[in-house]
Parts: structure tokens; C-alpha cells; sequence
């Protein structure tokens, strides 16, 4: 079972995946929390918001269903709007051979069962602006904001895309989203795996997402650290006499504290332990 990210650490994810985004005032904190649990959380749900004018409806909610519906409304252009985090009144009651499946990285039942597990206690929501009629199209901008946000999430976890599900897999109730899921978690998982192919044939870095700034203590060992300690260097703030190496340092945290310094932070602010946005910008390649 996962705890679910921090606001911080999902906003630091995606912009880790390279996702442009737009805040909303007060998004991390706008939820439903006081009205049932928020995990643990297993998985990703996609949606279609089946209107328009989605974002102010995704954030406010109608008088049947107060809002946020979803943690982010990713738009035609492929920008994702933050207008919520925590619980939303996304997913409703699903099947739980499907979030069996879900959460055990089976394959999803042919056709969901009774609607008996409360899927916003355990999905991030994600609503995807489309009319959701069959012929509003997808433009390949917001379907690559898809692959992305769905990927970020899964990263920052250790999930594979088995652990995203479109809602008409949760409920028969449902027809969203109206693109192929299976196709979409393909284009997830390769993805997750390493370099993908961008527009044009261009390759696309995968970034590592924000590990947290407890990660960043002494005798800490990993290839994230070599990683991160390469990139310090190659942005000019590496404070070295040897290495970078896969032990955190002394030596790496002088080196971040000059890049948050770069950055234009200043007292505790760049005390040389990352934090989100710092992290993002520095676009540690995925080790």
C-alpha cells in the first residue's frame, strides 16, 4: 500500500516529466479530505470531462457534487491545470475485481463488476477536456500531457501502467475516456522504461522525479546522487575535489546550496538540501 504523494512531491513529479502547468490558487489543498479517507492509494484514473468550460466546473463541482472532481484538468493544448489535491469526487463506487486487478497488477476484468469500492479513496483523478461524443478529437498535444502525467505519478510510486485504469474500465456506468486504454498504457510504459520518441522523432529526456528532502542524509547511497552531482557540474555549481559519487556529501550538498544559490534563493532557503522546485529545474536524467 502507497501513502499518496505530497502535494509538493506530485507537483515536483510532473514538472520532473517535463508537463506544462497552470496553479490555481489554493489547488493543494483544495479536497475532500474532511469527508472520507485519501488512501492508500493505488492507482490512476482517467476521465473526459464530456462539456466544456471544464477547469472552473472541474474545481467548483455542481450542487450534486461538490468540487474538486479531479486533481488536474489536462486542456486540448496539453496544458495541465492544478485545481485540487487530495480526495475528489471523481471515481465514485467501481469494481473491485478491477481495483483488485489494479492493485495487484493483473490483467482488468472484461467487464467491471458491481460497483462496491470507493475509487476516490484510492485514484488520482485526472479529467481530460473532450466533448466525449465520438468525433470531438484528441489533439496529440493533450494525449502526450496524458502519457505524461499518468507516467509522472506512476514514477514517483514505482508503479508500472498496469496501474492506470480509464473510469469505463471502473464502472459499467461509464464510457470515459473514448481513446483506447490499452493503447495508452502502452505508450505509458514505454515511457516509464526510459527515453521516449517526442514530436518529430526527436527524443524526449525522462527526468527523476523529487525523492523527498529526507532522501538527502549522510551515508545515503544511490545512482541518483552521481546523477544529480553530474548535472551540479554541468551547471556550473559542482564543489568537487572528487567525484561526483553515489554517497551523498558534504561536497554534494555545498554543490546544491551553489545551485539554489544560482537559482536566486538565499538564507535557509539554500541551505544545500534539495527541495521540489529546485529539483525540477535541475532535470536529473531517470537513473
Amino acid at each position: 500500500m502507497a501513502t499518496p504523494l505530497s502535494a509538493a512531491a506530485f507537483e515536483a513529479a510532473l514538472r520532473a516529466e517535463g508537463v506544462k502547468l497552470k496553479e490555481y490558487a489554493g489547488w493543494s489543498t483544495h479536497n475532500r479530505n474532511a469527508v472520507g479517507a485519501w488512501g492508500p492509494a493505488q492507482g490512476v484514473m482517467l476521465h473526459h470531462t464530456a462539456g466544456s468550460n471544464s477547469v472552473a466546473l472541474c474545481r467548483t463541482g455542481m450542487a450534486d457534487l461538490p468540487g474538486p472532481l479531479c486533481v488536474a484538468v489536462i486542456a486540448k493544448d496539453g496544458t495541465v491545470h492544478l485545481v485540487g489535491y487530495g480526495r475528489t469526487n471523481h471515481a465514485g463506487r467501481g469494481s473491485t475485481s478491477a481495483y483488485n486487478a489494479v492493485r495487484n497488477g493483473t490483467t482488468l476484468p472484461s467487464r467491471p463488476g458491481a460497483d462496491a469500492t470507493d475509487g476516490n479513496t484510492h485514484f488520482y483523478g485526472f479529467e481530460i477536456e473532450n466533448l466525449g461524443n465520438g468525433r470531438d478529437p484528441y489533439p496529440d498535444a493533450q494525449l502526450a500531457a496524458v502519457e505524461k502525467v499518468a507516467a509522472a505519478v506512476c514514477r514517483a510510486h514505482g508503479w508500472a501502467a498496469s496501474r492506470v485504469i480509464g473510469h469505463k474500465e471502473w464502472t459499467t456506468r461509464k464510457i470515459d475516456p473514448t481513446f483506447s486504454m490499452a493503447s495508452m498504457r502502452t505508450r505509458i510504459a514505454k515511457r516509464l522504461t526510459g527515453t521516449v520518441s517526442g514530436g518529430g522523432g526527436a527524443s524526449t529526456p525522462v527526468y527523476e522525479p523529487f525523492p523527498g528532502a529526507a532522501f538527502f542524509a549522510t551515508g545515503r547511497r544511490g545512482a541518483v546522487v552521481t546523477a544529480m552531482g553530474r548535472r551540479l557540474v554541468a551547471e556550473g555549481c559542482g564543489r568537487y575535489e572528487v567525484g561526483p559519487g553515489p554517497s551523498w556529501t558534504a561536497a554534494d550538498r555545498r554543490s546544491y546550496a551553489a545551485w539554489q544559490h544560482k537559482l536566486g534563493y538565499s538564507g535557509t532557503d539554500a541551505d544545500g538540501i534539495p527541495g521540489p522546485t529546485s529539483w525540477a529545474k535541475l532535470r536529473v536524467p531517470r537513473t
